[in-house]
């Protein structure tokens, strides 16, 4: 009978330890899946009926009952300001841009607070939001449906396509599922959901009135911050060329300020958008709203986990949209496709063949009628990859296909108390950094045990002001050593009177010590 007993105990000991293996192994394959794959993986072993969408008069109780318990209230904390800085609020949907100027201050101001939303993508806490409501941020808080509060980290930023990702240490959370917003259809019903106007969760109800939208706010909002750094140009060839992609959705469902991050969503409850910004006279809604599409969601959150920056491929060309009016201009016959007004020297474009003059007219076979279609379409891709291009010259068009060139460009306070001890993921936020794990290989090279490499160096961050840069790897802070982004965060954790050290290993067999306070 002891026997008997021992050998079940046995066996159930050897099947607790085989299926803990098994979640292990399970956990490392998902950090390595994209977000589209992990939710796949959801849905395989949590399979949901389907929620078909009404015909006659729309029904939206269903989409909004799966939408709304991953929609999340995000507050965000900014540094006391003083000299001529803005004094409006951050999260304002750039309302500089809507016939409201913001009101300079010029003396020392408190620091402020501001409000958005964003969109839960997976089980582990991976927030989608606009890059103007974290921006300059230097501690976020994010508030579930729940009322729980809980802190996030900034994992990316993207100015060209005002998207976020950040992230919070919580699991098993509702997230909302994806759509494909290649096939959004003009004319069908969609849900924006939100905190808008300082309101709790608030859904709202309309139609996709247009695609591929550009409103140039983000366009502007870039080029306003390049001349704040570099000064305003002197003459044409001065003025930076834009890197802003914007292919919005449009919709007239209700969007106000702190709908910022939220998502647009299909009456199936799917993620098509994250609401952005709206075309309004006044700063509040008048008719018209925004999003970015989900599938270059998608792209943007996976290239910031994967890489911890945004991998852009570039065609190499500068390209004028065609209409009557620049058709008559440029002398030319075609009033739709885009016309090369230049080719890059060297890059992709030039080396398949494309000379200034050219009209495109297709991407992989679907004709471009605008620029905004083929930019975002190609922010899809990444260095490497290739397209087909159909561009028209003499009259004949002809296909060549264009390898895609990484895009080399770059991307983008008042002292506590002493004694105040602030908290990791505040400090992790206030480094101004991004982070991957170091390969293997890369540590076999510098003979090294730990390791990340730094991925993106915003500027007024503490990394730029330590001049710190893209690249340098990171072996240990504060004497801890680090392999991913959260354990960098759970380091600074015993940052001491908030000062940092960082290790930095160039080369093998040299070393550098960098440290200093996080406020200066």
């Amino acid at each position: 009978m002891k026997k008997l007993g021992l050998t079940l105990l046995t066996a159930l000991i050897g099947g607790l330890i085989a299926v803990g293996s098994y979640k292990l192994f399970e956990n490392k394959q998902e950090s390595k899946m994209s977000f589209e794959e992990r939710q796949e993986l959801h849905y395989a072993n949590n399979p949901v009926p389907n929620v078909v969408s009404s015909t006659g008069n729309p029904d939206f109780t269903q989409a909004a009952a799966m939408v709304a318990p991953a929609v999340v209230h995000i507050t965000t904390t900014y540094p006391g300001r003083s000299g001529g800085g803005y004094g409006g609020d951050p999260m304002d949907l750039f309302e500089e841009f809507f016939g409201m100027p913001r009101q300079r201050q010029q003396r020392s101001q408190p620091p402020a607070q501001a409000t958005g939303s964003g969109v839960i993508i997976s089980q582990d806490g991976y927030i989608v939001t606009n890059n103007h409501v974290v921006e300059d941020a230097n501690k976020i808080e994010v508030q579930l449906t729940d009322k729980r509060v809980l802190e996030a980290k900034i994992i990316g930023r993207d100015p060209n396509t005002d998207l976020a990702l950040i992230k919070i240490n919580e699991k098993d959370l509702p997230f909302v599922k994806f759509g494909d917003s290649d096939n959004v259809r003009i004319g069908e019903w969609v849900l924006a959901v939100g905190y808008p106007l300082g309101l709790e969760s608030t859904v709202t109800a309309g139609i996709v009135s247009a695609t591929g939208r550009a409103t140039g706010i983000i366009a502007n909002e870039l080029r306003q911050r390049q001349f704040q750094q570099r000064g305003y140009p002197q003459s044409e060839e001065e003025v930076p060329v834009s890197t802003a992609v914007e292919s919005f959705i449009q919709t007239d469902a209700v969007i106000n300020k702190g709908n910022s991050g939220g998502p647009l969503v299909n009456t199936n409850g799917e993620l098509i958008g994250i609401n952005s910004n709206i075309m309004t006279p006044t700063g509040t809604y008048a008719g018209y709203g925004f999003s970015v599409p989900v599938n270059l969601v998608k792209k943007i959150a996976d290239d910031f986990i994967k890489y911890g920056m945004v991998k852009r491929g570039l065609i190499g060309i500068t390209f004028t949209e065609l209409n009557p009016t620049t058709a008559k201009k440029l002398e030319t016959s075609d009033i739709n496709g885009l016309y090369v007004q230049d080719v890059v020297s060297k890059g992709a474009a030039e080396e398949a063949g494309i000379k200034k003059g050219d009209i495109i007219t297709k991407l992989d076979g679907r004709v471009i009628t605008s620029s905004s279609d083929l930019q975002e379409r190609i922010y899809r891709l990444r260095p490497g990859d290739k397209v087909k291009l159909t561009y028209k010259r003499d009259g004949k068009e002809r296909d060549v296909t264009v390898t895609l060139k990484e895009d080399t460009r770059s991307s983008e306070s008042k002292t506590e108390d002493e004694e105040t001890k602030r908290s990791a993921t505040e400090i992790y936020n206030k480094l101004g950094a991004g982070f991957v794990p170091a390969t293997d290989a890369k540590k076999k090279e510098l003979g090294v045990s730990s390791g990340v490499v730094v991925t993106q160096v915003h500027q007024g961050g503490w990394f730029d002001y330590q001049g710190i840069n893209r690249g340098s790897v990171i072996t240990h802070i504060n004497d801890v050593p680090v392999n991913n982004a959260d354990e960098v965060e759970a380091a600074l954790a015993k940052s001491q009177r908030n000062m940092i050290k960082v290790r930095i290993v160039p080369q093998r067999g040299a070393v550098s010590e960098i440290s200093g306070p996080i406020d200066f």
